[in-house]
């Protein structure tokens, strides 16, 4: 059970744009590239039928313009947009709803933790620079961790889980 490295390219990767957003405030386009190509491999791995395939392209196709209108209002960051875009490929619309739903969630609790650390008094502490940068006001918030959380909350739910889980 879970010998299949197909099963741990979603999760790892949504794991690598987290940490990545959390560090950097950046999420590295090759993240979100190597999540779209691994989709073209893993959809007939798993079994997927052509329909499904194409509803899945759709769906993060779909995110994805949404995304950009989001980003070009000031809402979300591009790398947020992209991440979105390519978890709701994995996703799909039968559980698209779900993972926005769990993103939008644990956004909101990224959103309190911000600022609860913003308000405590760090400046006397030897923290890293990321941690620093973290805490100033009006520096954003890493929603890539939002995103990754949500993708990883809706994983189980998920074909890939399935196909390549056993």
């Amino acid at each position: 059970m879970f010998d299949n490295p197909m099963f741990y390219v979603f999760p790892l990767a949504m794991l690598v744009a987290g940490a990545m957003d959390m560090l950097t405030m950046t999420i590295p386009n090759r993240i979100c590239l190597a999540l779209a190509a691994a989709f073209v491999v893993a959809a007939p791995l798993a079994g997927l039928p052509m329909d499904q395939i194409i509803s899945h392209t759709m769906t993060g196709a779909a995110m994805l313009a949404i995304g950009i209108g989001m980003f070009s209002l000031g809402w979300m960051g591009g790398g947020d947009a992209k991440l979105l875009s390519a978890g709701a490929l994995w996703v799909g619309s039968a559980h698209l709803l779900t993972f926005i739903t769990h993103v939008t969630i644990a956004g909101g609790l990224l959103a309190i933790t911000m600022l609860l650390y913003r308000m405590s008094p760090i400046s006397a502490y030897p923290l890293p620079v990321w941690a620093h940068r973290l805490h100033k006001a009006g520096h954003g918030m890493p929603y890539g961790i939002a995103i990754a959380a949500g993708a990883l909350s809706v994983y189980p739910q998920l074909p890939w889980f399935l196909a390549f889980g056993s």
